[in-house]
């Protein structure tokens, strides 16, 4: 098992790629979550009823007005913004642009290494839907672009005079060098082995359920809180142990609303549509996951804002050139919108943390949490929950390298050196998250109420 605060050393990955069945592997961080549902009884009659009722009241899609948002009100902990102006700055701008850029060619093609033997235990997991495999691009499909050679890693340009302990909050105008392959210090998987690698289109393979269950999904999740993220009592954490928990939970928040929302309600008749209970059981009735969540958002988007120079310069070529400048478009809107500049300046501050003499341990002691997390992801036993939640920990674990970039010796800051591969996965997510945030504003309110009411009358059954 993974010991608590200690680097992996995952065995020799199987060369020859077992493929497994078609029911293969699956979008990680969504495969724990997929655990959740095995303890869920779900009635086919309660969710139809429920979901009626939430259309009836949500016809206008908008959040609702501030007087009926309920508890989630003023200034999100450990953030710089409140949750009025998150989900009005999300529902207006954000969720629209995102929804739009991860369908470009550029975001829409992942690759990723699915054939990985568990460095931690037996792949003994199961999945029972066709819709756990994830359809591969055939080599001709993904972009020309993407199969040119890389810049070597010891191209990069550190700046140096810098003490660690000191966050720099602003990146070199001039920061993008061309596309690297380098390995990223927060996460597992190896970035130069592109012989494992394959490409996949993240439109033919969305995150929803497929019916992973059992010991196998239980198992990963508990890997993830008890061993490299456990939540301490009150007053027993550090700050910086208090962000990681926060983002995992954020994170497996976001996985289990989206597992909720594209829910197969009858196998028999391939029906799929939300699943409102499941909603409620998993996130909404407990108020610190859905802080959490909007926790989560606000980090990923303070790395993106702060990457915004790089982000701005960087080549999103795929071979079509109308597609490429409709990205770079979309990319400026994201990055330099003044609504969103007014509305959130400083979403989350980084500054705060690894500060004292502590730091430069505290934050390698954080660093090889994340790994762990990140080399759990290949111990789940579904393809398409593996691919989603390598994708989300690897944007995941792009935020903290965007916030926290130091060299391995923590003691040089280094300039900004992103992967193609490490944008891809950071935007994606920041649409995962932000799908997740607008969820619950337009329908977490009629939810909640709605199970409320259920719970409190004897005559309604779950």
């Amino acid at each position: 098992m993974v010991k608590k605060n200690e680097s992996f050393k995952p065995k020799q990955e199987n060369k020859e790629r077992k493929r497994g069945s078609s029911w293969g592997l699956i979008g990680a961080l969504v495969a724990v979550a997929m655990a959740v549902v095995v303890a869920v009884t779900v009635s086919p009659m309660t969710v139809s009823k429920i979901g009626s009722l939430i259309n009836s009241n949500n016809k206008s899609c908008q959040c609702p007005s501030p007087q009926d948002s309920g508890k989630y009100k003023g200034v999100i902990e450990d953030c710089c913004c409140d949750y009025e102006s998150v989900n009005s700055v999300n529902g207006e701008l954000l969720h629209p642009l995102l929804q739009k850029l991860v369908t470009t060619p550029f975001f829409r093609y992942f690759k990723v290494k699915l054939w990985c033997d568990c460095p931690f235990w037996p792949d003994d997991g199961m999945c029972r839907l066709r819709d756990c495999s994830v359809c591969e691009c055939p080599e001709n499909e993904f972009p020309e672009p993407f199969k040119k050679p890389f810049l070597p890693a010891d191209d990069l340009v550190c700046q140096e005079g810098k003490p660690d302990n000191a966050v720099d909050r602003t990146l070199d105008s001039r920061a993008f060098k061309g596309w690297i392959e380098t390995d990223n210090p927060w996460t597992n998987d190896d970035e130069t082995d592109n012989g494992e690698m394959t490409y996949v289109n993240l439109l033919l393979n969305p995150e929803r359920y497929t019916g992973y269950v059992g010991p196998s999904a239980r198992r990963i999740w508990d890997a993830v809180y008890s061993e490299n993220c456990p939540k301490y009592p009150s007053g027993e954490i550090c700050q910086e142990k208090k962000v990681l928990y926060k983002l995992i939970s954020g994170l497996h928040s976001s996985i289990s609303i989206h597992i909720a929302a594209d829910y197969l309600l009858d196998e028999s008749t391939n029906k799929w549509g939300q699943n409102p209970e499941l909603m409620y059981d998993r996130v909404l009735r407990y108020p610190d996951r859905v802080r959490n969540l909007y926790f989560t958002f606000l980090f990923v988007l303070r790395a993106v804002t702060k990457a915004a120079d790089y982000l701005e310069q960087a080549e999103y070529d795929t071979g079509n050139h109308t597609e490429d400048l409709k990205t770079q478009s979309l990319v400026r809107q994201l990055l330099h919108n003044p609504k969103l500049q007014a509305a959130c300046p400083l979403p989350f501050d980084e500054a705060k943390l690894w500060q004292g003499q502590s730091g430069p341990e505290l934050k390698l002691q954080i660093q090889r949490q994340f790994r762990n997390i990140s080399a759990l992801m290949d111990c789940v036993g579904c393809e398409k929950c593996r691919l989603w939640g390598k994708l989300q920990v690897l944007g995941l674990g792009t935020a903290l390298k965007i916030l926290f970039s130091v060299d391995g010796q923590n003691q040089l800051s280094e300039s900004l050196q992103l992967q193609r591969n490490e944008v891809i996965a950071l935007v994606n997510l920041l649409n995962r998250l932000s799908e997740s945030i607008k969820y619950v504003c337009e329908q977490g309110p009629s939810i909640e109420r709605i199970m409320g009411r259920q719970i409190s009358d004897p005559s309604e059954t779950r």
